[in-house]
């Protein structure tokens, strides 16, 4: 993947981070806010961004999968 690739799917990823805090609230996103690098921040290596996106990532579906461990399970059929 290319860097702008890269810094473009960051800049999703941060969206998805809005989206889903204005629905469910604060994730803890602590390992990816220490890093310092945000999709705006196109000086920084395609490493640095890599690394954030998986932060992102990881933090994102790691708080949805606490908040929804708890809900009903849906059985999986076809209508």
């Amino acid at each position: 993947m290319k860097k702008q690739e890269l810094i473009h799917l960051h800049g999703l990823l941060s969206e998805v981070r809005n989206q889903c805090e204005a629905w469910e609230g604060e994730f803890d996103l602590t390992a990816y806010e220490t890093m310092g690098v945000k999709p705006t921040s196109i000086h920084k290596s395609k490493t640095d961004h890599k690394a954030a996106v998986f932060k992102l990532a990881e933090g994102i579906t790691g708080s949805m999968e606490e908040a929804y461990s708890e809900a009903e399970p849906v059985a999986p059929t076809a209508d």
